[in-house]
């Protein structure tokens, strides 16, 4: 572990290698799992506002569970995060012609309907961050379903922090992306 700022960040980002392979696990972590995507304050927002323009990108399941739930849920912890369907499926996914899991609200940015790409909890993956009072805990999180991405991540010598670079810049700035690659170099 090493402090960039009022973070506190794994190693583990830098040393480890990772690059989705949708080909092989279909965008599992949109479908498998017990929790939603993990959603900050101001992003409930935005997906209060952008709801109506995300909608036509959504399965009849995903309508009928954000209607049921709200665009968003908060968890018996006080926890925002994406609904589900049945208790699987997040409710903003959708399937493509091969069956791999998209995100609907970045299909809705890819076309232009709105200028928020999708949750940054989503965006990061598979990079977690835990906000504490004092500083923000930067962890990877190994998942078993994700084994082909570390495959292909060290086949293509991909670094998780490489990966998920657009996503950390988003979520903590450039300057602090460049303190990373820095400390990246050194080790």
């Amino acid at each position: 572990m090493f402090q960039l700022g009022k973070t506190i960040v794994s190693e583990d980002i830098i040393e480890k290698d990772f690059a989705c392979n949708l080909n092989a696990c279909k965008g599992a972590c949109c479908v498998d799992g017990d929790a939603g995507a993990p959603l900050e304050e101001e992003e409930a927002k935005i997906l209060q506002e952008i709801y109506p323009k995300v909608k036509p990108f959504l399965r009849q399941e995903g309508i009928k569970a954000i209607e049921k739930q709200g665009v968003f849920i908060t968890t018996e912890d006080g926890e925002l995060e994406t609904p589900l369907i049945n208790n699987t499926d997040c409710a903003y996914v959708n399937f493509d012609d091969r069956g791999i899991a998209l995100c609907a609200i970045e299909e809705a940015y890819n076309q232009g309907d709105v200028s928020w790409k999708k949750p940054v909890s989503c965006h990061l993956y598979p990079v977690r961050v835990k906000d504490y009072s004092e500083f923000s805990a930067v962890n990877y999180h190994k998942w078993q379903i994700c084994d082909d991405a570390c495959a292909l991540g060290k086949e293509l010598q991909v670094p998780i922090y490489k990966f998920v670079k657009e996503a950390l810049v988003r979520k903590f700035g450039e300057d602090w992306y460049m303190e990373l690659e820095k400390v990246a170099h050194d080790i």
